[in-house]
């Protein structure tokens, strides 16, 4: 099998940077993610010195960076927020480039199924500026997948025209949420994955992917319960094996970058899935 770099989302790790690049290395990554969106790493927080020693910091560890988080935490789906929103994501975007990659990933909230929904053209409109400016500096912002079904994505991406806004498939979300095949998510998307997670999961029911994000409140009346739970790599329902084999039938060749947002130990459960994903790879 294609000999996938694998990273790591280095918030995963919940310890101080320089831990943090410590924890990477040890676990064998090859390259990290990074939230940017509050704290020391903001664009606005990283004066150009700043910049210049992070990314010294993680060149060092003898790492790069796959990707930067740029989930500004309100998706695009509300036409007075997103001036500012697009304005926040291309800063990000910037920042991006300064550190070596060409990829952010973002939720954009959830695409209804219906094109004919109002806020389906409020998504397509800021996620076309969005495009448009990521083409313009040959990067990308990738949408994570998982509050909508592939095809349902897909169909919104065609209508953009552009590459400029890609995928970060997170097959743990598509199982979780809306109880979506990997593999098919893969082939239906495969114009336009720039960058993965690595995360597993299982669905214990299937709520409403509006609530669960944040779209639209939930009623008083249904009660907020654990809809899905994420577990290690090869304990849930994404079935690596072949969902890996799709990738590779792609020709997709960038990362695997483990999320862990769950666990009490994530530095174990980081390196069982470094481990668990070579040895995959490796068969």
């Amino acid at each position: 099998m294609y000999q996938f770099p694998i990273g790591v989302m280095l918030d995963s790790f919940r310890k101080p940077l320089d831990e943090a690049l410590d924890c990477a290395v040890k676990v064998g990554a090859q390259g990290l993610q990074l939230y940017t969106v509050h704290g020391d790493f903001t664009p606005e927080a990283l004066t150009p010195d700043k910049r210049r020693e992070l990314l010294r910091k993680v060149q060092d560890h003898g790492l790069c960076f796959s990707a930067l988080c740029g989930d500004l935490g309100h998706g695009f789906g509300n036409p007075d927020l997103n001036p500012d929103l697009i304005e926040r994501s291309k800063r990000i975007l910037d920042l991006a480039k300064e550190l070596g990659t060409d990829v952010v990933t973002t939720h954009i909230g959830v695409v209804p199924s219906d094109p004919t929904h109002p806020r389906y053209a409020v998504m397509q409109d800021a996620c076309g500026e969005l495009a448009r400016y990521a083409d313009s500096m040959g990067s990308h912002f990738a949408i994570e997948t998982g509050p909508e079904p592939s095809a349902v994505l897909k169909t919104f991406l065609d209508g953009l025209g552009s590459r400029g806004v890609g995928v970060n498939l997170d097959p743990a979300n598509l199982v979780m949420v809306v109880a979506d095949d990997p593999v098919e998510a893969v082939h239906n998307l495969k114009d336009y994955i720039v960058h993965t997670h690595a995360k597993d999961g299982v669905m214990i029911f299937q709520d409403n992917p509006e609530y669960i994000y944040g779209v639209t409140p939930r009623p008083e009346n249904i009660e907020k319960e654990t809809a899905f739970r994420e577990v290690p790599l090869g304990e849930g329902n994404v079935g690596f094996p072949t969902y890996l084999k799709a990738l590779e039938d792609i020709g997709y060749k960038g990362y695997l970058t483990i999320e862990r947002e769950a666990g009490a130990d994530p530095m174990k459960d980081i390196g069982d899935a470094v481990t668990f994903l070579k040895g995959i790879i490796n068969q």
